[in-house]
């Protein structure tokens, strides 16, 4: 499997990075393990998380099990140099994690030592904030968005905190570097711009939905990615499952996530399944696998760092996992594009 270069930091990723969200609650740690193992098997040398996680469902009681497992799984290999671990820290309004507190100089710091001692190693490669405390247009929320309440100056001295901490954490050896998740444009260049002018941590990368349903990212995040040596690590590539085709005509597979979150957090609509169908009749046409395709698609795209995949089966994984050897020819993109433009954003 390929490696790449996150941003301008010395990180380098495999171009598939393991999803962890599952662990612990629709995942046993056992499965866990199997899924660690079965990556490795394949290069891949990087893992999401989050000190949120598990989702599905989300909950007090199961928050940071995910980290857990994952730090169970390095004090039992003995394999941490072999990986790169990326956690988040939670943003302002989820009530399982510090009673829903905002991002600030003291979350971050209480936040980083409960990572750290969740996953039993004393660094974490890439600490990303899960989302902003402004408030942020993803997970559907494009369709209302208005910042028109958020006020700039308290974003700019929020951005400075944050980047100062984020400097201290480094210096001490606890983080490496610097990340964002489910941020805008004008976000992202802002922190880019303060890290520069202070000399602080610069972000090398941005975790955004990304996929074939959902390409909110192809306009001005790409050209500032691409200017700013900033990398997209795609969550949800294969649209929480939509892509695989197997909720078409009203099924819904037990123990599937919309056996569990009927409305797979927004994505189901009037739309979603005809523009769905267009990309399974495009896999049907030229004999692919629909998630392979979906999978192979994303690592055509110029801003991406990472694809995180996530899997419930290790058949999923093996699946997802293969799909590196899948090289989308220009029949293949042109008639992608054409079922985008018929579908630009269908939810």
């Amino acid at each position: 499997m390929k490696k790449k270069i996150l941003g301008m930091g010395a990180l380098e990723v495999s171009e598939l990075c393991l999803g962890s969200m599952t662990w612990g609650t629709q995942n046993s740690k056992t499965e866990a393990f199997e899924q660690i193992d079965m990556a490795l098997d394949y290069n891949v040398n990087f893992i999401d998380t989050a000190e949120m996680y598990p989702v599905n469902p989300l909950s007090k009681e199961t928050q940071g099990n995910s980290e857990k497992i994952i730090g169970e799984w390095l004090s039992k290999s003995k394999r941490r140099t072999d990986l790169v671990i990326a956690t988040k820290v939670s943003g302002k309004g989820y009530q399982a994690v510090r009673n829903g507190d905002e991002i600030s100089k003291n979350s971050i710091k209480i936040a980083v030592e409960n990572s750290l001692k969740n996953l039993k190693t004393d660094y974490i490669d890439l600490y990303q904030l899960h989302w902003p405390n402004r408030g942020s247009y993803m997970f559907r929320q494009n369709w209302t968005f208005d910042p028109s309440n958020q006020i700039t100056d308290e974003a700019l001295s929020h951005f400075l905190e944050v980047l100062e901490v984020i400097e201290e954490l480094v210096l001490e050896g606890k983080i490496r570097h610097f990340g964002l998740s489910n941020e805008s444009a004008w976000g992202t260049a802002t922190w880019i711009k303060i890290s520069e002018k202070h000399n602080l941590p610069r972000v090398i990368s941005i975790q955004n939905e990304y996929s074939l349903l959902c390409r909110l990212f192809d306009t001005d995040l790409a050209e500032l990615c691409h200017h700013e040596k900033v990398g997209l690590l795609s969550f949800s590539p294969i649209a929480a499952g939509l892509l695989s085709g197997k909720y078409q005509n009203g099924a819904i597979p037990e123990g599937s996530r919309m056996s569990i979150a009927n409305n797979l957090g927004g994505r189901v609509t009037k739309n979603v399944f005809k523009a769905t169908e267009a990309y399974l009749e495009i896999s049907r046409q030229f004999g692919l696998d629909p998630c392979q395709m979906a999978l192979a698609f994303c690592r055509t795209r110029s801003f991406m760092g990472s694809v995180i995949i996530g899997a419930t089966k290790n058949t999923q994984l093996k699946t997802a996992l293969e799909s590196c050897s899948l090289q989308l020819n220009p029949e293949i993109l042109k008639k992608i594009d054409e079922a985008h433009r018929q579908y630009p954003m269908p939810y």
